[in-house]
């Protein structure tokens, strides 16, 4: 049991200065074989799997173990066939020790966050109670040219709030990120001024929380609580629509905070004049200060949120079907998250790479549109010699081209070699005899045997599955 704790401390180790995506994809089932002096040999479950360790991760698991073993200077990887065996019990499933170390890890900062929480100050307490979001920041707001003046002018409020732009008013459709700069402006101005109290409330709670007052005969206390904010921010002003008394209200709150000069931002789906169900008077007050809008973003904008999203979410997606996405799903930012989500969930419950063909296929299905901007063929067509396939792969693995195409019989060169030949072989139709003309002249014995052994480790390693779909989406005809 000694090994087991032993790999247990080398693998936490290692999910700390490695990727997720590249963990799960090229970690699988591992076990410590050899402890000595100065070295430790691992077991691995495939050559897919040792050779990618070796040739990707070297320094990395030396760095690891180096932590565990301060006297180890080299690490090796060897082939177990019996790695699968359940009664080992040195054995660690990569995948499951990710899962329950993130598992803990959430644990553990929700314990911090809570202790924290109890720590904090008033005004902190408050933010939790109103269901401040702390992913919606300034920073991670991506900017496009639709929404520049909008970014711009809430910079400007949270810099000198009470004096620029009173009131605020940001319109837009539905899903375009407004909320998310609402909260923004809140969560920056609350760290700013932390002797300010700030306020942010969507038109709906508004309603709810007059109503209440109204029945509890509450109203006085209700005005006095609104009366004490200094920077109050309404989200989907449009809702109070058909609620003359609750308009009435705000009315009586926004001439309150403005003649004290309290910072006010108000959003919604339209401009006050098109607000035709709400009171003149209110939609007068909220054309006082500056209207800006935020419009939908164009492809540029649309495939940079896309990237974005994907980066924090630890998950590579490939460049054409990111385009292909942005191209495609124009009408909100919210929908484009959400057609990343399914890619997603696809992958890491299915193994299902995102290519063009499921991803067009997906966006067909789900009604985004049914003439989908222009066609995949045409978007896959990068090949067009056996130079070009050796050099995609030779790029993808890492190595110079010469290596796949000479005769040498390391096992880093071998894989690759054999993905070569086979692309060439099942995409490009070339025979076996001209495949065995360009890898130096092997004979056609030589190139079936290559392809039929790299379909039989296709079919038990997924790892190298992926990689070589993967491989074979992005550069193909």
């Amino acid at each position: 049991m000694q090994k087991y704790y032993r790999l247990n401390n080398i693998l936490n180790n290692l999910i700390l200065i490695l990727k997720k995506q590249d963990f799960l994809v090229y970690f699988r089932k591992m076990s410590i074989l050899e402890i000595t002096e100065d070295k430790v040999v691992f077991w691995v479950m495939s050559s897919f799997m040792e050779e990618n360790l070796r040739a990707k991760f070297y320094n990395q698991i030396l760095e690891a173990t180096q932590k565990e073993f301060e006297n180890v200077k080299e690490v090796d990887f060897v082939i177990d066939k019996n790695i699968e065996n359940p009664s080992n019990k040195d054995v660690i499933d990569c995948s499951i020790f990710f899962k329950e170390i993130s598992k803990k890890t959430k644990k553990t900062s929700k314990e911090q966050k809570d202790f924290k929480s109890n720590e904090s100050n008033i005004q902190k307490i408050s933010v939790n109670r109103w269901n401040l979001n702390p992913k919606y920041t300034m920073d991670n707001f991506i900017v496009w040219p639709s929404n520049q003046l909008a970014y711009s002018a809430s910079e400007a409020v949270i810099k000198n709030p009470w004096k620029s732009y009173n009131p605020l008013y940001i319109y837009g459709d539905v899903w375009l990120w407004k909320t998310h700069l609402l909260q923004a402006v809140w969560n920056k101005v609350l760290k700013t001024y932390k002797d300010k109290t700030v306020r942010y409330i969507t038109a709906d709670k508004f309603i709810t929380e007059y109503v209440t007052a109204v029945k509890k005969r509450w109203v006085d206390k209700f005005r006095q609580k609104y009366a004490e904010v200094d920077v109050l921010i309404i989200d989907d002003v449009q809702f109070l629509s058909k609620k003359e008394q609750t308009q009435n209200e705000l009315y009586n709150v926004f001439n309150i905070l403005y003649d004290a000069d309290k910072q006010i931002i108000i959003s919604g789906d339209r401009v006050p004049k098109e607000l035709t169900e709400l009171e003149p008077r209110l939609k007068s007050r909220f054309e006082w200060g500056i209207i800006v809008d935020i419009s939908k973003p164009d492809f540029e904008t649309r495939l940079a949120i896309l990237q974005e999203k994907a980066r924090a979410r630890e998950f590579m997606i490939p460049q054409d079907v990111a385009e292909f996405i942005a191209a495609n799903v124009v009408d909100s930012v919210r929908e484009l998250e959400w057609v990343l989500n399914q890619i997603i969930a696809e992958y890491e419950l299915d193994w299902k790479t995102p290519t063009l063909e499921r991803v067009a296929s997906k966006l067909k299905k789900l009604s985004f549109t049914t003439d989908l901007l222009w066609e995949t063929k045409k978007q896959r067509t990068k090949i067009k010699s056996y130079e070009d396939v050796i050099k995609a792969v030779s790029n993808h693995f890492w190595i110079e081209a010469e290596w796949i195409l000479w005769e040498n019989r390391k096992k880093e060169f071998m894989i690759p070699r054999q993905v070569a030949m086979y692309l060439l072989k099942t995409k490009m139709n070339y025979t076996y005899e001209r495949i065995g003309n360009i890898f130096s002249w092997r004979n056609h014995a030589s190139v079936l045997y290559s392809c039929n052994k790299l379909e039989s480790i296709m079919k038990k390693d997924k790892n190298l599955l992926y990689e070589i779909n993967a491989l074979r989406d992005w550069i193909w005809l």
